[in-house]
């Protein structure tokens, strides 16, 4: 992704992980203590990056059916609920295992159980976690944020180099501006990023701009009084002191060129969801502005719940269709472009020395392709056959089973 593709290409992993070399094969070394593989038919990508997961919900794909969002809300809320500490962990250990085959190495993972955190490091896993918290009413901050110091410390003794924790205040319609608020000092005080669910849908519009709609129905009926009038989600959350370089904005579908700017000048960035976006019937982000401000952009494939299968190169091929952008750009949504939205540029989605050894082979269906990009773009899960985290072989299409990194951790540990 940072220079033209390279015919009959290699790559060269260090043991630490990071690559040292890319270019045509003769030309990379081989050294003697090197594993070397020749994987014929195929192109090597970076390792894809999802911008927005849910994996802890990995198994309810289908689950809830309505075109009612609210009441979509309020279900998945109640299967949450049902399932247990060990049932959270193997669903996240499948979703971690999901994304390598599909040749997603790095995730921006949000949950609220810690599961996710716990698969990554048990499994050898990359990416991001931010610790959901909710609380709508005000008079539940103190204890919310209580709350989540203490899950933050829980969780802090798994992070390390290529695994990291942030945090997550859920959407304006499930917290408080008391609540947005401590959680931003709480994260400039642990030096956090933050991701939080975005000017979605419009009953959020509703209720941030004027009280009214379906959430505020539901705040009412628990006595709770709608937040301050703002002009919108984001200029709510603006006022609140949420925006800034450490924040990730995920959907940002009922936004105006107002509201962009105000992003792009707190130097916040956006996971874009777009066939989540489409099966909520949210509307079409308008992601062309997005980019032309200057903001940072990544595609994600919110959770199974939403989606069904997770597919990020089809949620790339989506996007492009609404920005009007050539392979090359869409397939930077979840590469380098990505990575640049969760604060990993430099590091993941991208070959070239330096760079963590994250790499997928991708079968081409056409062995001589008139176009690479549009050749990898059109690829799905399927046509995966293998990945490596590190230089460290995660998945093959193969039968050969896959064995634990790392430590394991005890289901619901």
């Amino acid at each position: 992704m940072s220079a033209p593709p390279i015919a009959d290409g290699a790559v060269l992993v260090g043991g630490e992980g990071r690559i040292l070399a890319v270019g045509p094969n003769g030309s990379v070394p081989t050294p003697a203590d090197a594993v070397a593989e020749t994987i014929p038919g195929a192109v090597l990508v970076p390792g894809l990056v999802n911008t927005h997961t849910h994996l802890e919900l990995t198994g309810l794909g289908g689950a809830v059916a309505t075109d009612d969002f609210v009441e979509w809300i309020t279900r998945l809320r109640s299967l949450k609920a049902e399932r247990s500490a060990e049932e959270f962990f193997a669903a996240a250990c499948q979703g971690v295992r999901d994304c390598w085959a599909a040749g997603v190495t790095t995730v921006a993972d949000t949950g609220d159980s810690g599961a996710v955190m716990r698969a990554l490091h048990a499994l050898g896993g990359v990416g991001i976690c931010y610790q959901e918290v909710f609380g709508p009413d005000p008079g539940q901050c103190e204890a919310s944020i209580a709350w989540l110091g203490c899950r933050l410390d829980a969780l802090q003794s798994l992070a390390g180099p290529r695994l990291r924790l942030g945090v997550s205040p859920h959407a304006p319609y499930s917290v408080s501006a008391e609540l947005y608020r401590a959680v931003a000092g709480l994260a400039a005080e642990r030096r956090m990023p933050v991701a939080v669910h975005l000017a979605e849908s419009v009953e959020e519009t509703r209720l941030v701009a004027d009280g009214n709609g379906a959430f505020a129905d539901l705040w009412g009926r628990r006595g709770i009084a709608p937040p301050p009038p703002a002009r919108s989600p984001v200029a709510h959350l603006d006022r609140c002191g949420v925006l800034g370089p450490g924040t990730l904005a995920i959907h940002l579908v009922q936004v105006d060129r107002d509201d962009i700017a105000a992003l792009a000048s707190r130097g916040a960035a956006v996971a874009h969801c777009p066939l989540s976006n489409r099966n909520h019937h949210h509307g079409e982000a308008p992601v062309a502005a997005m980019l032309e401000a200057g903001l940072r952009v990544g595609v994600g494939t919110d959770s199974v719940v939403s989606v069904g299968r997770l597919d990020l190169l089809a949620e790339a091929r989506a996007a492009r269709i609404l920005a009007a952008l050539d392979a090359e750009s869409a397939l930077a949504l979840c590469t380098v472009g990505a990575a640049a939205a969760i604060g990993l540029g430099g590091e993941v989605g991208c070959l070239a020395p330096g760079h963590w050894g994250d790499v997928a082979a991708i079968r081409l269906r056409d062995r001589a392709p008139a176009d690479l990009f549009e050749a990898v773009l059109a690829s799905g899960p399927g046509d995966v056959l293998a990945t490596w985290v590190g230089g460290r072989e995660v998945y093959r299409a193969t039968a050969r089973p896959l064995s634990f990194q790392g430590d394991s951790y005890p289901a619901g540990e």
